[in-house]
C-alpha cells in the first residue's frame, strides 16, 4: 500500500479495506452490490444512446462492440467511475489523486468468440524468471481495471477470467499458451470472474486476464474504466487530437521517432 506524503509517495502501513489487499496479493476482487438496479438501468440506457449516436472508432475487428471516453458521453458513466466503494478499494494501491486513463463501454454478442490470455499494459517491473520479488517490498501497482456489470454475467456469457497472483510475475502471459484454458501461475489456476448486474470486477492491469468465449448465454455488457497513478498518462482521446504541442512543433516532427518523442504517440493498450 501507498500513501501521498506532499506529491510524493511513501509506504502506508495502516488498515486497508480487505478489497485493497486483495488487488495487491492476489492481483483482483469483486466488489458486490455496488450500483442499484435503477442506476444500473440509467447507465444502460445512456451507454445505449451512445452506440446509437457515436459511430464506431479505430479500425478494430470488434469495433461494432465498444465506444470510447464515456464520461465525456454520459453524465452517468462519470458518475459511477466515482463511486466511493471503487475508489475506496483502489486509492490505497494508486494513491488519492489517481485518475481515469480510459473509460469504454463494451456489448459483446451472445457469440463472443472471447480472447487470449494478455496484460493490459507493462509488466511495468518487468524481470527475468529466476528472479524472485521480495515480499518486504510492497508489489508497486500502476494501473487497475474496473468492469462494471450491467448485466448478469456467468460463464455462458464469456466473464473476464484472471491469473492470480500473475501480475507480481514481472512478465507477460507465456506465448505459446495465450488461448490455453488451464493457464496458471505459480501454482495457482485462473479464476472467472462471474456476477451480477450491479457488480464491479477489479483486476490491476498487469495481470494476464482475458474474456472467456461466450457458451450459448447473453454475452457481455459492462462500462470498463481503466484507473492509473497521477503520473501515468491518460488516454482518454488520442495524442493526435489532445496534446501539449503548439502546430509548428507538430509540424517539425517529421518522422515517426520525433513524433512520440514530442508526445505524438499511436493508439495502444487503453485508447484502441
Amino acid at each position: 500500500m501507498i500513501r501521498r506524503l506532499g506529491k510524493n509517495l511513501t509506504v502506508y502501513t495502516g488498515d486497508a479495506p480487505q478489497a485493497s489487499e486483495q488487488l495487491e496479493r492476489d492481483g483482483y476482487t469483486v466488489l458486490g452490490g455496488v450500483f442499484t438496479d435503477r442506476e444500473v438501468a440509467e447507465l444502460r440506457v445512456e451507454i445505449d444512446a451512445v452506440f446509437e449516436s457515436v459511430p464506431p472508432e479505430r479500425a478494430r475487428d470488434d469495433k461494432e462492440e465498444f465506444r470510447y471516453e464515456m464520461l465525456n458521453r454520459s453524465a452517468a458513466c462519470q458518475r459511477a467511475l466515482a463511486h466511493p466503494r471503487i475508489l475506496e478499494a483502489i486509492e490505497p494501491l494508486l494513491g488519492d489523486d489517481c485518475h481515469v486513463i480510459a473509460n469504454t463501454a463494451w456489448r459483446n454478442p451472445p457469440e463472443f468468440p472471447g480472447g487470449f490470455w494478455h496484460s493490459d499494459a507493462g509488466p511495468h517491473v518487468p524481470r527475468p524468471q529466476d528472479v524472485p520479488w521480495d515480499d518486504r517490498i510492497p508489489y508497486p501497482v500502476f494501473a487497475i481495471g474496473a468492469h462494471i456489470l450491467l448485466q448478469d454475467c456467468t460463464l455462458a456469457d464469456g466473464p473476464t477470467a484472471v491469473v492470480p497472483g500473475s501480475h507480481r510475475s514481472g512478465r507477460l502471459a507465456p506465448f505459446d499458451r495465450m488461448g490455453d484454458s488451464d493457464l496458471s501461475y505459480d501454482g495457482r489456476p485462473a479464476v472467472i470472474l462471474e456476477g451480477t448486474a450491479g457488480d464491479v470486477s477489479l483486476f490491476v492491469s498487469d495481470s494476464w486476464h482475458r474474456g472467456l468465449p461466450a457458451q450459448g448465454g447473453h454475452g457481455r455488457y459492462f462500462l470498463q474504466v481503466h484507473y492509473a497513478r497521477r503520473d501515468v498518462a491518460q488516454r482518454i482521446r488520442t495524442t493526435d487530437v489532445v496534446n501539449q504541442l503548439s502546430v509548428d512543433a507538430i509540424a517539425r516532427a517529421d518522422t515517426d521517432r520525433a513524433r512520440t518523442l514530442v508526445g505524438l504517440h499511436g493508439p495502444f493498450f487503453y485508447d484502441a
